[in-house]
């Protein structure tokens, strides 16, 4: 049902902007009905029958152990503890309804099904090569690829985009191009001029006997589109999925979404990035001041770990999907310098360990002159914040570009609570004071980059199905650095003192700082 429409004012065609979602309204207070209900027997049980408050007690007491005991990251038992010590009852029972952050049996057993169909691969000439270079780079390689269950590629064109517009433009002409496949996953699908212009394409390319999937996150598409898209696409020729489908549960379904942005036309061309589908990841609209963002095209052999990624996500939102994975793997190539390693990350136990934490660890212990940063949120643990601050203080150039027109005022309040620590370490802290950076880049020393879809906050590190592209001694990374240098002339440079604020605000930035494990 469309709630509002407006006139474009460039091209003059009307838009629908987002819709009631009557669907997802009853999820959640679904969601909130059950919690309370859980929460009122227990608190009834307690007053009524004798005893069972020493039952409460001891089941408390017995929780907070567990906590403690688990091997979680601190920064995430810290928050859980307040709650379950300090609030009788509610505590630990939102504990047993929403601690766990990972996979349900069922997702899990599909997920060992589904992922076995590798890529094959003998990764033995590209390792030896990079060793050759650098046998530091060599062993991050290694560890990359068996977190991720990837492989490192050469002989593959790779092209950054620095702004959302011309990454729009380079998409729609190779999507015009597609003979066999198309292949789109993105949190976030928007109706407007970006994904009109990408529909019409793949209505045109459907008629011509061109197979075409879509998978889009169900809750990342709440507010943009109608509860039953992907059967319309559906009605369309199109193979379509929501992520993770919202069923009003109270566990952790709103955790483990897909934050992932893929599209692979063919098996040949790849792209990825920090760019969804909506008109404001193009500057069409404006939302928050002038949106920074970018992405990378991928072409060659490395484009079949973004088709598995993608057909991973799709099977196992469809369980009468049984494709063969290979039928949709390409030997293309090109002939480049350098080398790749498209890879994903996600929740446990899919992922036995922080993919992207790791990439970014390995990356600020192993530099030698600089480490530049663009990151929309900075809401890290303290393992993170000592890695930065110990990069910076053994001389080397630490530099992090986030927004300065937040998109979530909370947030922007997270972010800003490391400010002052990390420059007294000497980390230089940047804002884009245009509007709001949403690019995810990582770049040292000339030689090593990730290009993905991966923030510094606690979502996108633990939560959320991620992917991204390590890079190393390829000619693009010359223009990620000269991005970030040209973006960063375009910020504000923080000092030590600037972020003030008066006892109250200071209050507010503590307690989000404490709780932003759980954002």
């Amino acid at each position: 049902m469309k709630k509002k429409v407006m006139v474009d004012p460039i091209r003059k065609k009307e838009r629908e902007l987002s819709y009631i979602p009557v669907r997802y309204i009853i999820a959640i207070l679904f969601v909130v009905l059950e919690t309370l209900a859980v929460i009122a027997v227990m608190t009834f049980l307690t007053i009524y029958i004798p005893y069972f408050y020493f039952a409460v007690v001891i089941t408390q007491f017995g929780v907070a152990i567990a906590i403690i005991n688990s091997n979680d990251n601190p920064d995430y038992k810290l928050p859980w503890l307040f709650f379950v010590m300090l609030i009788p009852i509610v505590g630990f029972m939102l504990y047993f309804m929403f601690y766990s952050r990972k996979l349900n049996k069922k997702q899990v057993k599909r997920m060992k099904q589904i992922t076995t169909q590798r890529v094959a691969k003998d990764d033995t000439k590209e390792l030896q090569e990079i060793q050759e270079f650098n046998e530091i780079i060599s062993s991050q390689a290694i560890m990359l690829n068996k977190l991720s269950d990837s492989h490192v590629y050469g002989n593959t064109d790779m092209k950054y985009f620095p702004i959302g517009e011309e990454l729009f433009a380079s998409m729609v002409e190779d999507l015009k191009k597609a003979e066999r496949f198309i292949f789109m996953e993105y949190f976030i699908i928007e109706g407007g001029l970006f994904w009109n212009t990408i529909l019409e394409i793949l209505k045109e390319k459907v008629a011509k006997g061109v197979e075409v999937r879509v998978v889009y996150d169900d809750i990342g598409c709440m507010m943009t589109l109608p509860g039953n898209y992907y059967k319309q696409l559906q009605k369309l020729g199109i193979k379509s999925v929501p992520f993770a489908r919202l069923r009003g549960q109270a566990n952790n379904e709103f955790n483990n979404r897909s934050h992932r942005k893929i599209t692979v036309i063919d098996g040949k061309v790849g792209y990825t990035g920090g760019v969804n589908i909506a008109d404001e990841y193009i500057n069409h609209i404006k939302k928050f001041g002038h949106w920074k963002d970018v992405g990378i095209r991928l072409e060659g052999e490395a484009v079949n770990e973004l088709t598995r990624l993608f057909l991973i996500d799709y099977a196992i939102n469809n369980k009468k999907s049984d494709v063969d994975f290979s039928e949709y793997y390409c030997n293309a190539s090109s002939k480049q310098e350098g080398y790749c390693i498209p890879f994903g990350d996600g929740p446990k136990p899919i992922y036995h360990r922080q993919v992207s934490k790791s990439v970014i660890l390995n990356m600020l212990n192993q530099s030698k002159e600089y480490v530049y940063i663009t990151t929309p949120y900075l809401i890290i643990d303290n393992e993170l914040v000592q890695a930065l601050e110990n990069t910076a203080m053994r001389g080397v150039d630490v530099r992090i570009i986030t927004p300065h027109i937040p998109d979530k005022k909370l947030v922007f309040l997270m972010t800003r609570s490391h400010y002052n620590r990390l420059m007294s370490a000497g980390v230089k802290i940047y804002e884009y004071e245009s509007g709001f950076v949403h690019a995810k880049t990582y770049l040292s020393d000339d030689e090593t980059a990730m290009v993905g879809t991966i923030n510094m906050d606690y979502r996108s590190l633990v939560h959320h199905f991620e992917n991204g592209v390590w890079i190393y001694k390829h000619k693009v990374i010359e223009d990620i650095k000269k991005d970030f240098l040209d973006t960063q002339e375009k910020s504000i440079q923080f000092e030590k003192g600037m972020v003030k604020g008066n006892l109250f605000q200071r209050f507010i930035r503590a307690m989000a700082k404490v709780f932003s494990p759980l954002f």
